[in-house]
């Protein structure tokens, strides 16, 4: 028979309300502080990163390495491509600049993720959002406070986080 309930849930209950606590704090202080309307890739990377990380604590992309040097990533790419899109506005049209500059955006952070082991997912969505949504300096200086906190409480509460995912099973 099959369970709604994740089994290991009755011997982990304070476990799954607390990291799942952790995560709605987390992306609580984000939405306080960005701008909802305008920010919405940047935030709901954010928001995948603070699930992985959360949920699924011992699992490869939730490793600092993964969502530190993810996300290095994806805000470099993004601000470079952010930056020459800016130079370019002049001889291509904006909506056509959104749409190549954000394809790249995602293809070459992946690749850079991939070749420097630090794939985690959003941060690739990091990029995007760098390229098609407003923001400033102060959205990047709270999205690497937000990833630092998410590392920072990972690596402090480690002893006590379990996987809240079950297994893949073979079918």
């Amino acid at each position: 028979m099959i369970s709604i309930i994740d089994t290991k849930f009755r011997k982990n209950a304070v476990k799954y309300i607390l990291q799942c606590f952790l995560a709605t704090f987390t992306i609580l202080v984000v939405l306080l502080f960005l701008d909802v309307l305008n920010e919405t890739a940047i935030i709901t990377a954010l928001g995948a990163s603070a699930f992985i990380t959360f949920t699924t604590p011992n699992r490869y992309s939730s490793h600092p390495r993964r969502l530190l040097g993810g996300y290095a990533v994806g805000l470099s790419i993004g601000l470079i491509l952010y930056i020459l899109s800016v130079y370019l506005q002049h001889l291509i049209s904006q909506h056509t600049l959104l749409i190549a500059f954000g394809a790249i955006a995602v293809g070459t952070s992946t690749f850079f993720m991939a070749i420097t082991n630090t794939e985690h997912a959003p941060a690739a969505g990091i990029a995007l959002g760098l390229v098609i949504n407003r923001w400033d300096h102060i959205t990047i200086l709270f999205i690497i406070a937000a990833i630092l906190w998410m590392a920072g409480i990972r690596k402090l509460l480690r002893p006590f986080l379990i996987d809240l995912t079950s297994p893949l099973k073979r079918v």
